[in-house]
């Protein structure tokens, strides 16, 4: 059994504690987290209410979930699944449905739904795999699998599955594509320049930063343009420091006039 296996097998409050203080630089002490974290009372009281409903005393579970909604203003059904280390950060307004199932290491954040979108008697609500962070006021609304290491943006409405890894923005839920090697190109470019690009994680993207990533692709494409030409031209054996001065000096009609006719030919076999 390994490391990690280890530690999921035999969860203790100072993993717990651990775990929320990796997620939360607000945390100062355990005794505070202990006394003053809504989301860690709630998911106490409903680890009561869950073992009440598996034993089928259906009453007394809801009364520990009511109990727990005025306390802490956080509605998990006592049905739902949670995993271990599940933090919700402030946490009001958050609502867990019946049959929602969450991972180990899950974030959720306050105002997240997570619902359902039938009445019949079935599997009505999502599942969130391992290490998911859904953002403040996110709706997660049916039976769909969000998958491990997911992120869901602020204010999100997500109906669809949604794969390991990706990020899901706006109404409806749209997935942000990762594109590793064009954003390494980019950050390249913008340093090259003078630009030191923002807003370049996936995680939150704005419209400002979506028009200097066009940009910055179309400068890079302008950059590979040009070197092609460059080669072309030293292939056809111009000497492009003489082109530069002459350019940049005005030059005579006769220097121009003799590189005229090669540039041409360039631009015949281009063509």
């Amino acid at each position: 059994m390994g490391k990690r296996q280890a530690d999921q097998a035999q969860p203790t409050a100072k993993g717990y504690f651990a775990s929320i203080f990796a997620r939360d630089p607000a945390a100062r002490s355990w005794f505070d987290i202990v006394t003053l974290y809504p989301g860690v009372h709630a998911l106490a009281l409903h680890r009561v209410a869950h073992g009440l409903w598996r034993r089928r005393w259906r009453w007394s579970a809801q009364a520990v979930a009511r109990l727990s909604r005025f306390l802490t203003g956080i509605e998990i059904h006592p049905g739902a699944r949670i995993g271990r280390r599940f933090f919700i950060d402030h946490g009001l307004g958050v609502v867990i449905g019946e049959t929602a199932e969450v991972g180990d290491d899950c974030t959720l954040y306050q105002g997240v739904t997570l619902g359902g979108t039938t009445w019949q008697r079935e599997k009505r609500h999502p599942t969130l795999g391992n290490n998911v962070v859904v953002g403040a006021g996110a709706k997660v609304l049916g039976p769909i699998l969000v998958g491990d290491g997911a992120r869901i943006g602020s204010n999100s409405v997500v109906v669809k599955d949604v794969p390991a890894g990706a990020t899901v923005v706006g109404i409806p839920g749209r997935v942000v594509v990762k594109r590793a090697a064009r954003e390494r190109s980019r950050a390249a470019l913008a340093q090259r320049i003078g630009f030191e690009a923002y807003g370049q994680a996936a995680q939150m993207p704005d419209p400002v930063a979506q028009a200097i990533d066009r940009v910055l692709d179309h400068l890079g494409g302008v950059d590979r343009r040009i070197e092609q030409l460059y080669e072309e031209l030293h292939k056809a054996g111009i000497p492009l420091g003489t082109l530069t001065e002459e350019v940049a000096h005005g030059g005579d009609g006769a220097a121009q006039s003799e590189i005229a006719p090669d540039l041409k030919g360039v631009r015949a076999d281009n063509s």
